[in-house]
């Protein structure tokens, strides 16, 4: 079981930053780690999609549930790692946000036992992406 929590002071309003986080098709520009998105469907508020990760080019298979201008919470339902991811937004005065990411996931398989390891690289590929989201957003 891997789980942790980061998050980032954004100097932009809570709109600005639902605009980047929200557009989840634009993933791959922050996220580094996932490599390509197929969507299979797609409503208002949910979507459920195939990501190729970096992970040995494996496919997980996601549901996507948008609280709009709130969070975005992933289900990773099937794949070499399953459990969930969730983005939330908080405003920090009129023009300043804090996004909070919570990963409460389980490696699959043999790669279970290197469960600190993967910890340490999806916690720096999580803050790297909400930096550059925030370089994005803060311009």
């Amino acid at each position: 079981m891997v789980n942790f929590h980061t998050s980032k002071k954004m100097n932009a309003s809570v709109s600005e930053v639902w605009k980047i986080l929200s557009d989840l098709d634009r993933e791959i520009e922050f996220w580094h780690g996932t490599k390509s998105i197929k969507n299979i469907s797609k409503s208002d508020k949910v979507v459920e999609r195939e990501v190729v990760i970096a992970f040995k080019n494996s496919i997980c298979r996601e549901t996507v549930t948008i609280d709009p201008m709130k969070s975005i919470t992933t289900n990773i339902t099937d794949g070499p790692i399953k459990g969930k991811k969730v983005v939330v937004i908080n405003p920090e005065g009129d023009q300043a946000s804090v996004v909070d990411v919570e990963w409460d996931i389980r490696i699959s398989g043999f790669m279970g036992i290197f469960s600190k390891m993967v910890k340490k690289h999806i916690l720096e590929g999580t803050n790297d992406a909400l930096d550059r989201i925030s370089k994005v957003v803060e311009k």
